[in-house]
């Protein structure tokens, strides 16, 4: 199926491909899982032999038509026509599994993560740089993202991809990237505004990020904290 550009869509080869990195997930037998953007239904068919349910949301309409032709007749499929970005996550448990376009990554993580039913993990194909910067660590720059959703979140790359596992390739270099909640949280969910809001005026205030930073260093930058730094930067200003 040829790219369409205005949804950024590259598609992975083939089932096998698909197969093996569902395989690097916690993607079980009895859970309902979304494919959002599920372009021709490449991911969606191969998760309908490994789950209970498949959720299959796309609304490009050459995509959508494909869609419904490779997979409709699945009895534990069900095809949403909807936008990613106007989904209602739903209440029940549910996981997700995607490829999506590449330029809604910090969309869908921010969403599906600040929803009051986050998935119980959520595998994402993604550019690597972006993967990067959402995992925690003292090693590299971190993205506000990153900071905002770590006392929650682990956050970690589980495969590098090819780029001829795609179809057209990309001109980046991809990762599966999984997000899971915490089963012990780094602060408590009922203090997420508040500490959301200091992360957000500290990345867009330098000055004010400085006079908070005295226990590390003046000279660091948001982007150089790490997750642990920045919890507890939160327990001194709170």
């Amino acid at each position: 199926m040829a790219r369409h550009h205005t949804y950024s869509q590259h598609f992975l080869r083939g089932p096998r491909l698909v197969a093996e990195l569902i395989g690097h997930s916690n993607v079980r037998k009895n859970d309902t899982v979304y494919d959002l953007g599920a372009g021709s239904g490449v991911i969606t068919s191969v998760l309908a032999r490994r789950c209970r349910q498949v959720v299959a949301v796309e609304i490009e309409p050459q995509a959508l038509a494909k869609l419904r032709q490779n997979v409709g007749r699945l009895e534990n499929v069900k095809i949403v026509a909807k936008d990613i970005v106007k989904l209602t996550p739903p209440s029940e448990t549910y996981k997700i599994f995607a490829n999506i376009p590449f330029h809604l990554s910090a969309t869908i993580v921010r969403k599906f993560t600040e929803t009051e039913y986050p998935p119980k993990s959520m595998y994402l194909i993604a550019q690597k740089q972006f993967a990067r910067k959402l995992v925690p660590g003292d090693d590299h720059f971190t993205s506000q993202l990153s900071a905002e959703i770590g006392p929650w979140f682990t956050v970690r790359i589980r495969k590098t991809l090819r780029k001829i596992d795609f179809t057209p390739p990309p001109a980046v270099d991809t990762v599966l990237l999984e997000v899971k909640p915490r089963e012990h949280t780094l602060i408590p969910s009922t203090n997420r505004t508040r500490y959301r809001d200091l992360v957000t005026r500290c990345f867009n205030d330098q000055k004010y990020f400085t006079r908070l930073n005295k226990p590390f260093s003046a000279e660091l930058r948001p982007s150089q904290l790490t997750l642990e730094q920045w919890v507890a930067l939160y327990n001194t200003v709170s």
